[in-house]
């Protein structure tokens, strides 16, 4: 099931590197990044407890657990300010509409 909080996978695309694990030792990830994350904005979106999180989603500790040490890591932030850094960039290569008098 999809959500309209989910990240478009191009969306996904630009910030995925940032939620990728600094250590690849040990198992790999029983669920994918981008359904934790998807599964955070909709918490966020919606403003549901972390209890409340759809059973489609990965379990809602997994979610928080993953959440909790991104936010102590930084994550969002660094993730947030590239994106902010892009929109710019984007921005600023627009040309400026003409103004007609």
């Amino acid at each position: 099931m999809s959500y309209p909080s989910d990240l478009k996978e191009h969306e996904w695309a630009r910030i995925e590197r940032y939620f990728q694990p600094n250590d690849r030792r040990g198992s790999g990830c029983k669920h994918s990044r981008k359904r934790i994350v998807d599964a955070i904005l909709y918490l966020v979106k919606t403003g549901a407890q972390w209890r409340q999180l759809p059973n489609d989603f990965p379990p809602w500790k997994t979610v928080y657990d993953h959440f909790s040490r991104w936010n102590k890591n930084g994550v969002w932030e660094r993730a947030l300010d590239d994106l902010n850094r892009q929109r710019r960039k984007k921005t600023a290569e627009r040309p400026a509409p003409l103004r007609h008098h």
